[in-house]
């Protein structure tokens, strides 16, 4: 084997033990989805003191991010559960409050990019979906957009929801900070954990022969949903194989910053501010309002319709004492909604 080898293999290790280092801090400390949030900055940080050049050596395997992919798409499907489709049917004005939140978000942050930065329509709108970030990021790769600003705008608003927004709320709650996605629950067993990521690959290379987006990602969700709504099978991911897979997720997601010019950050943090404050206000409105049409506490309400990612909203909502299931529902319906109508705004054969 090369020296080239070796040096890449160094770099990749490198960079994943510095993501579980800062994971794991993170996760001590009590942030919220810290796993994930400390696996991107430990892949920022280590991609900054890398010499200038080789931070694409540094990068994982793309089986390695593929079978976390597969993982992920897995712990979100086990959220869609009979009890998860009962509260579904029991909140109809919710969920289109918030489809109308996300399409106004989109478009009010789409605009306003568009307008005040000079963005071309396509990066415009990848930057602005609230939610679904894995998902907007495989679509952005293989659209060949102009990645950096995407990743910085959407990863910005995801790092001040799951590392800020936790902090004043959690005074207020006797919730444990640090708990895991599918924390007290039935873990499932070793041959229905093996039926769930099987069926999450065979989807997901379907998916990806008819050119869906993310097609591993939301194909493993599929499935997953779909074991879980059937009770074939029951139970979620064990909290150890999570904790792994979004940690390689979170890589994936700070590597899209280590290859940026580094001049490059300060002009685009005007542009990821004003995404997320925009996105903020509005979400926040559709749910102050749906607390009043609805019903629904202010809490479970606010949390549902923050545009972040579902994993780390739902650690939120246990932060909060707030009812997880509510705000999982929601988050889920988000991301499943994007990511099925991302190929339909963006077909393969559409001019980027």
């Amino acid at each position: 084997m090369s020296i080239r080898f070796f040096r890449r293999a160094a770099l990749s290790t490198g960079q994943l033990l510095a993501a579980i280092a800062f994971g794991g801090l993170f996760h001590s400390l009590g942030i919220p989805a810290g796993w994930l949030s400390g696996a991107i900055i430990g892949a920022i940080v280590w991609g900054v003191i890398l010499p200038s050049g080789m931070a694409d050596e540094a990068r994982l395997p793309r089986p390695l991010i593929e079978g976390a992919m597969i993982l992920a798409g897995v712990v979100m499907g086990a959220g869609i559960t009979p009890a998860a489709l009962a509260t579904i049917g029991a909140y109809p004005l919710s969920l289109l409050a918030l489809f109308l939140a996300v399409v106004c978000v989109t478009l009010a942050c789409s605009l306003f990019l568009i307008r005040v930065y000079g963005w071309r329509r396509d990066d415009a709108v990848l930057a602005s979906l609230p939610g679904a970030l894995a998902a907007v990021l495989a679509v952005a790769v293989e659209r060949k957009v102009n990645l950096a600003p995407i990743a910085i705008v959407q990863s910005f608003r995801l790092l001040v929801l799951v590392a800020l927004l936790p902090f004043p709320v959690s005074l207020t709650s006797d919730g444990d900070p640090r708990a895991l996605v599918g924390a007290g629950e039935e873990i499932a067993g070793p041959g229905a954990f093996a039926l769930m990521v099987a069926a999450g690959l065979v989807v997901g290379l379907i998916f990806r022969r008819l050119g869906v987006a993310a097609p591993l990602l939301l194909g493993a969700t599929l499935a997953s949903a779909l074991l879980h709504v059937t009770e074939i099978a029951p139970g979620v991911v064990p909290p150890e194989i999570a904790t792994a897979a979004f940690v390689v997720i979170g890589v994936f997601i700070g590597e899209r910053f280590t290859t940026l010019e580094r001049r490059s950050f300060l002009p685009l943090f005007g542009a990821a501010f004003g995404v997320f404050a925009i996105g903020l206000v509005i979400s926040a409105g559709f749910a102050l309002a749906t607390v009043f049409l609805v019903g629904v506490g202010t809490g479970e309400a606010l949390v549902a319709f923050a545009p972040g990612g579902l994993e780390a909203m739902i650690v939120l909502a246990l932060v909060l004492g707030v009812d997880p299931l509510y705000v999982g529902v929601h988050h889920t319906v988000r991301f499943i909604g994007i990511g099925m109508a991302l190929p339909v705004l963006f077909r393969r054969d559409s001019p980027p």
